[in-house]
C-alpha cells in the first residue's frame, strides 16, 4: 500500500500558483510539485464554506448527505471518514491541523494520531466534551513561554503576531515531519490542515510583497449588479459599508495591502509544505507516496470587489487541486471540471482499495491515466441550517443567504446556477472568464439552461438531494 500525504489549505485561491497563471508569488515548493503531478484546473468544492466542504473532502459525500450544511456543524460519528474505510491495521493514520468538523481538539473518525491548532470552536463541542481542553498547539506555545492571557486561549489574531518559527504553519510542518520519520518503515495516511491563508489576513510575512506592485483582479471594477444573485450584491454592500478589520474596502490602496498580506500567507504555507515534502525525500519515501494538495474553498479577494467566500463565482468555488501518484515524474493538466467529492474514491482507488458503493464521487484515477474523460459537470451546492426554515424570512438579504442554489460547471465551459428564488446565473467561462455577463435572462440560452438543469436533476437523483428547483425559466 502506498503512503498518503494530504495537504489542505483554507480559503486558498487558484491564481496564487504558477500552474494557475500567477508567477509573481513565490511558491517554489508547490510549483515544483506541480511539475511532476496532475494539475486539475477546474476543481470545484461541494460548498464554498469551511465545514460543509471539509465534510466532503473526508467522506466522499455531499454536504446535504453528511448533514454538515453550514459552518460549525458536527460530522456524525456514523458517517465514515477515509481512515475508517481502510482495512483495519493496514496503515497508521494522522490528522494534524484545522479540522472544523466538530469537537476540534479530540481525536476521532479513525485517526490514530491527532494534532490540533484551533481553540475557537469550543462552544460548538458536543455535550459532555471538556471545553477546558486546549489544542496541542496551545500547549506547545505555553511550553515555549507564550502567555495566553486571562482568557487562557490564543485567538487567531494573536497567533498571527508570533515569530514564524512559532506559527501554526511551522508547528504543523515540524509535527508532520516527525510523524513521517516515525512511520517511514510502514504505510501511513497523514492529513495536514493548514489554517492559512484564511483571515484575519495577517502573518509574519506581511511585508514580503509590496502593495504597490499588486495587480487588482481583472473583475475588480465589476461589482455585482442587479443581474447577479442578490447574495453577492448584499455581500458587496456590506463590505463597502463596513470594510474588513482595519481595511477600508472603498480604497484601492487598502485592497492592495490586504492582497499583499494574503500573498505573504500563501508563501508562508509554501515554505512549510516544502519542509514536509523534503522530509518525504529525506526518508526515501517520496516516490512511494500519494500526495494531494487542495483547499476547502477559495477567496474572492477583490474579485467583483468581494471578499471571502459563500458565493458561486469561480474564485469562491474553484480551488487548486494537485495529485501526485507514486513514481509520477511529469506534469499532466486536466482542464475539465471535477469535484471534491471525487477525492476519497480517487485516493482509495490509488491505494488499491475497494471503493464503497455509497460514495457519491467517482475515482479520477482513470482520468489521470488517460483512460477516461471527466463527467458532464461538477456540482456545487449551497445549503442552509435546518433551523433556518423555522423562521420567517425578514428581508431580501436574509432570503438571498438562504436560497439553496445548485451550480454546475461543465466541460465545455459553462457555469450555471439554478436558484429557487429565480435568480439564475449563466456564464460562458471561455468567452467571459471574469463572469461579468450573466446570460440567464437573455432568452437566447433557454434550451441550454434546460439541459443544464437536467444534468443537475440527474445529480440530485443520484445523490438524494431533495431541494426543489424551478421547472421552467
Amino acid at each position: 500500500m502506498p503512503n498518503l500525504l494530504f495537504l489542505l489549505t483554507d480559503q486558498h485561491r487558484t491564481d496564487t500558483m504558477a500552474a494557475y497563471g500567477n508567477t509573481q508569488i513565490q511558491m517554489p515548493n508547490l510549483n515544483r510539485l506541480t511539475s511532476e503531478a496532475t494539475v486539475f484546473r477546474r476543481a470545484c468544492v461541494t460548498q464554498p464554506v469551511c465545514t460543509p466542504s471539509r465534510s466532503s473532502i473526508l467522506t466522499g459525500l455531499y454536504p446535504h448527505t453528511t448533514g454538515c450544511k453550514a459552518d460549525n456543524t458536527i460530522l456524525p460519528t456514523d458517517i465514515p471518514c477515509l481512515p475508517e474505510m481502510l482495512p483495519k491495521g493496514s496503515c497508521t493514520t494522522g490528522y494534524y491541523g484545522k479540522w472544523h468538523l466538530g469537537d476540534e481538539v479530540f481525536r476521532q473518525h479513525g485517526f490514530d494520531e491527532w494534532r490540533s491548532i484551533q481553540d475557537d470552536y469550543r462552544r460548538h463541542y458536543r455535550p459532555g466534551r471538556d471545553r477546558g481542553e486546549r489544542s496541542t498547539y496551545h500547549h506547545f506555545l505555553v511550553e515555549n513561554g507564550f502567555d495566553p492571557g486571562d482568557g487562557n486561549t490564543f485567538d487567531n489574531m494573536a497567533c498571527t503576531k508570533f515569530p514564524e518559527d512559532f506559527s501554526k504553519t511551522a508547528y504543523l510542518a515540524r509535527e508532520a515531519s516527525r510523524f513521517i520519520r516515525d512511520n517511514r518503515s510502514r504505510p501511513f495516511a497523514l492529513f495536514v490542515g493548514f489554517h492559512e491563508p484564511h483571515p484575519p489576513y495577517h502573518g509574519p510575512r506581511d511585508d514580503q510583497y509590496d502593495p504597490s506592485e499588486i495587480k487588482l483582479p481583472d473583475n475588480f471594477f465589476h461589482p455585482p449588479t442587479e443581474e447577479q444573485h442578490p447574495k453577492a450584491i448584499h455581500r458587496y454592500r456590506a463590505f463597502c459599508e463596513r470594510g474588513y478589520r482595519q481595511w477600508n474596502l472603498r480604497d484601492e490602496g487598502e485592497w492592495r495591502e490586504l492582497i499583499s498580506n494574503y500573498w505573504g500567507l500563501c508563501s508562508q504555507v509554501d515554505t512549510h509544505v516544502g519542509t514536509i515534502l523534503d522530509t518525504l525525500r529525506e526518508c526515501g519515501i517520496y516516490d512511494d507516496t500519494i500526495i494531494v494538495f487542495t483547499a476547502d474553498h477559495g477567496d474572492m479577494l477583490g474579485s467583483h470587489r468581494l471578499l471571502q467566500k459563500s458565493v458561486m463565482f469561480h474564485e469562491s468555488i474553484m480551488v487548486p487541486l494537485i495529485i501526485k501518484l507514486p513514481g509520477q515524474e511529469r506534469s499532466l493538466t486536466i482542464d475539465g471540471p471535477v469535484s471534491h467529492a471525487d477525492l476519497v474514491p480517487t485516493i482509495l482507488d490509488s491505494m488499491g482499495e475497494d471503493i464503497p458503493g455509497y460514495l457519491q464521487g467517482e475515482s479520477l484515477l482513470p482520468v489521470m491515466e488517460g483512460e477516461a474523460c471527466v463527467g458532464d459537470g461538477a456540482v456545487t451546492e449551497w445549503n442552509t441550517r435546518e433551523s433556518d426554515g423555522e423562521h420567517e424570512i425578514e428581508n431580501e438579504a436574509t432570503a438571498a443567504k438562504r436560497d439553496p442554489t445548485r451550480t454546475i460547471v461543465t466541460p465545455d465551459g459553462w457555469r450555471f446556477t439554478c436558484s429557487p428564488l429565480g435568480r439564475h446565473e449563466l456564464y460562458n467561462l471561455e468567452e467571459d472568464p471574469i463572469e461579468i455577463h450573466n446570460l440567464a435572462k437573455s432568452g437566447e440560452y433557454s434550451d441550454l439552461m434546460k439541459d443544464l438543469l437536467g444534468r443537475i436533476r440527474a445529480w440530485q437523483k443520484r445523490t438524494g438531494d431533495d431541494v426543489e428547483l424551478p421547472s421552467s425559466f
